[in-house]
């Protein structure tokens, strides 16, 4: 969105994710590169009070501040909220932690996995009479990054009336329960605990994944009863439109297994693309199950940018997915950065945002305050 973003790092070490793999690309894991374009990095020894000295000047001249510690850690480091907002009184100082800044858990560390058990999405994920699965994708933690990221936004709208920001909390675990939606809405109000339905859906039938007649299955969502009675002339099974066991989504969710099975026996007897090209001249929400590699290949993904090619200057060339939202017809809105080398951007803002002179810099560099990342390029 425009916003230039800086990632402080330790030297020597940087960030947890860069050594999660492999696969590593120019050096870099790939699970490192899919999280971090369009950041500047700066790396920082905060245990040391020449760094923290530097810190306190960035946060004179920025808007926000984030930081992902187990609450008050941040306050025995000499960076906690009540000390910032003094250096800066129009921060939005934004928290990340796996239990929230109040409990009896609030010190735990936490991660998407256990955040993904305890708030009990685990629970309802996976075949329905195997184990508990997780989402493929760390789907935990990238609700709270969205969940941080509009109330940082909701705090800078309201700071241009109040003149001041905000402190704000997040937490994976709060996360994960406010996005239990319906399945919540369900247990809390009439006691239905949820279950796993495989890729079949708790409360609406049929919204599932098939097999088909070749080796690549599909998924249809037959969401209202106009979508189920399409469904049902377009693949030649018309009785189960007017059949009254089916007439409504309680009753098709009540006799699902019958309407289930009868709808996978039709489906089994021809290839995928036949049944998606009927479903979709019916007007039927339905869809391939595609491998990772088919999704690249899927013209709509490419005609909607979501393919990022990004120059490099260890890898050549990092290849990441696209932003998820257009502005005015487009996905980009400033040319793309790499995901940045450890301490690759120290000089850049020392110099141009800090406006440090080079002595000082020098004098940091020699006694191990910072790390410009110069000796990690073109290697």
């Amino acid at each position: 969105m425009g916003a230039e973003v800086i990632k402080v790092e330790r030297p020597g070490v940087g960030d947890d994710t860069r050594h999660w793999g492999p696969p590593f690309v120019g050096g870099e894991s790939c699970y490192y590169l899919s999280i971090n374009r369009n950041k500047k990095s700066v790396s920082v020894d905060l245990t040391k009070p020449e760094g923290k000295d530097l810190i306190y000047d960035l946060v004179k001249r920025s808007d926000v501040f984030v930081e992902n510690f187990t609450p008050n850690k941040m306050n025995s480091m000499g960076f906690g909220y009540d000390v910032l907002k003094e250096i800066n009184p129009r921060i939005v100082y934004c928290s990340i932690s796996g239990f929230g800044a109040r409990g009896p858990d609030r010190k735990k560390p936490g991660y998407d996995l256990v955040a993904s058990g305890i708030g009990g999405l685990m629970s309802i994920t996976g075949p329905e009479d195997g184990d508990p699965c997780v989402v493929g994708v760390s789907i935990t933690d990238i609700m709270t990054g969205m969940y941080a990221h509009g109330a940082i936004l909701a705090a800078l709208y309201e700071r241009v009336s109040s003149g001041v920001g905000k402190k704000i909390d997040a937490s994976l675990l709060q996360s994960q329960v406010a996005f239990l939606s319906h399945i919540a809405a369900n247990y809390l109000n009439v006691g239905h605990v949820g279950k796993r339905h495989g890729t079949a859906h708790g409360t609406i039938v049929p919204y599932q994944a098939f097999n088909t007649g070749d080796e690549h299955d599909i998924v249809v969502a037959a969401a209202n009863n106009k979508h189920f009675q399409n469904m049902c002339k377009a693949i030649g099974l018309t009785q189960l439109a007017t059949d009254r066991r089916y007439l409504t989504n309680p009753k098709r969710v009540v006799n699902r297994e019958t309407l289930i099975k009868t709808i996978q026996a039709k489906l089994s007897e021809a290839p995928s693309k036949y049944w998606l090209d009927i479903l979709h001249d019916a007007g039927v929400p339905c869809g391939r199950v595609n491998t990772i590699g088919e999704v690249f290949d899927d013209p709509q993904v490419y005609d909607l940018d979501m393919v990022l090619k990004i120059p490099h200057p260890t890898a050549g060339q990092v290849v990441v997915p696209g932003p998820a939202v257009d502005y005015n017809g487009t996905s980009i809105l400033v040319p793309p950065l790499h995901p940045p080398l450890r301490g690759e951007h120290t000089l850049e803002v020392l110099e141009d945002i800090l406006e440090y002179d080079k002595n000082k810099i020098q004098e940091l560099l020699e006694i191990g305050i910072i790390e410009d990342g110069t000796d990690l390029k073109f290697k």
